[in-house]
């Protein structure tokens, strides 16, 4: 039984319960996909039965994870399927968990407004959009907000933390970021609001078509 209910693996060189990371990011990629375009359903169609398999599938997914073991995901075998022929990238086990509790209380609160109580407010948007937020970057940047409330609630030291960020080390020269790097963002990002500002009225006209006779009345 215990090698059924157990959180993380045990690799060798490693004296912490461990996970992959490239696992765990595919996962999430998933995941955020699946929440995305449920929402999507929402915003332009008003059709609530996606999100509401989302959030029951979220809900059971993470359970599994953290009351059985992470191997039984089905997200995680399906990333693990996935990923499969990539080198893996160990990561603690304890830090994951943390954040994996965050997350079904997430969802466990949506399972109460969507499924149970059939209804929407401005706390469901919000909390799928922190869903959102935390999905996005862990998967895109490998960053597991969740796991930076880890301290706050246990005193010893987070170890393996992805890409080595809980580690005291002094930067390479190729992660350093320039003076001119951050101007140069920060023209580009005032470009953007100023082509916004003067290209809307612009932007804003229907397009015609370029093979047909110019009719654009039909295209909505």
């Amino acid at each position: 039984m215990r090698k059924i209910i157990k959180f993380g693996e045990n690799v060798e060189g490693y004296n912490v319960p461990v996970l992959n990371e490239r696992e765990v990011r595919a996962a999430a990629g998933v995941l955020f996909l699946a929440t995305f375009i449920s929402l999507m359903f929402i915003l332009f169609r008003g059709n609530f039965i996606p999100i509401k398999y989302v959030i029951s599938f979220f809900l059971t997914d993470f359970l599994i994870r953290v009351l059985v073991s992470p191997r039984f995901a089905p997200t995680l075998i399906l990333a693990r399927l996935i990923v499969h022929n990539q080198t893996p990238e160990y990561v603690g086990a304890a830090q994951k968990k943390f954040a994996w509790v965050i997350g079904i209380v997430l969802a466990a609160t949506m399972f109460v407004f969507f499924i149970i109580l059939n209804a929407y407010s401005v706390i469901t948007g919000i909390i799928c959009l922190i869903c959102l937020i935390f999905l996005f970057f862990e998967s895109v940047f490998g960053i597991c907000l969740g796991c930076l409330f880890y301290p706050l609630f246990f005193k010893e030291k987070i170890q393996l933390c992805p890409g080595d960020v809980c580690e005291v080390k002094e930067k390479q020269d190729i992660q350093k970021t320039s003076a001119g790097q951050i101007l140069t963002l920060l023209v580009f990002i005032a470009c953007m609001f100023l082509t916004v500002y003067l290209m809307n009225d612009s932007f804003s006209k229907k397009p015609h078509a370029l093979f047909g006779d110019g009719n654009t009345e039909e295209i909505k």
